[in-house]
């Protein structure tokens, strides 16, 4: 398997890349945030690469990080999703994004994706919100927002202004990220009406 190209940016196509390597040009699938990168021509590139093998084919797909490619690997496993599917689904939506949709179980923002209906996206979602790791701490995400914490009432105000934004029509995913930017402390006591107002704006 070949864990990443290092080269000179040759050519862009509308679905790869063809990176030099000591004269040897290889062609690579965008994935991910590759599709929409901004790369210049004769530049120097890094991209990440999964080697899928089939009978009549030898494809890479390329990505702009680690953290894309690990979360690719975990989309393939999931029954009705391939290279190709997957690649859409990280075209579509960042990583971090993704991750956010999958824990919160958020089916609506993941069919929108090119290709995933609701039946795929569920299925996503069952497979896979044991495995995504969130390395944006979960716990201050939504894990703090549950019922677990002792001894204190505002994650379940931070909970409930979830649920109240969610209510007034946004997806759980944009909901969690605009009450984790409104209420990036969680030392301090602030009541939902506060965390509403403040995640309100950042939406706006």
């Amino acid at each position: 398997m070949i864990g990443y190209v290092k080269g000179i940016l040759e050519e862009i196509e509308e679905d790869c890349v063809i990176v030099d390597v000591n004269g040897l040009g290889i062609r690579i699938l965008a994935g991910g945030a590759l599709a929409s990168q901004m790369l210049a021509l004769g530049s120097e590139v890094k991209i990440y690469t999964y080697t899928y093998v089939k009978e009549d084919a030898f494809q890479l797909y390329g990505f702009i990080s680690k953290d894309e490619l690990s979360l690719f690997k975990k989309l393939i496993t999931v029954s009705g999703i391939g290279p190709k599917g997957a690649a859409s689904i990280l075209s579509a939506f960042s990583a971090e994004d993704l991750r956010y949709a999958i824990y919160a179980g958020d089916i609506k923002t993941i069919s929108k994706a090119p290709g995933i209906g609701k039946k795929t996206a569920e299925r996503l979602v069952l497979e896979l919100k044991d495995k995504v790791e969130l390395d944006y701490q979960a716990d201050t995400l939504l894990g703090q927002l549950a019922d677990e914490s002792v001894g204190s009432a505002e994650p379940n105000n931070r909970k409930d202004a979830i649920e109240a934004l969610t209510a007034l029509g946004y997806s759980s995913m944009d909901a969690a990220k605009a009450v984790k930017q409104a209420d990036p402390n969680a030392d301090m006591d602030v009541d939902v009406e506060d965390i509403l107002k403040a995640a309100l704006k950042y939406l706006m």
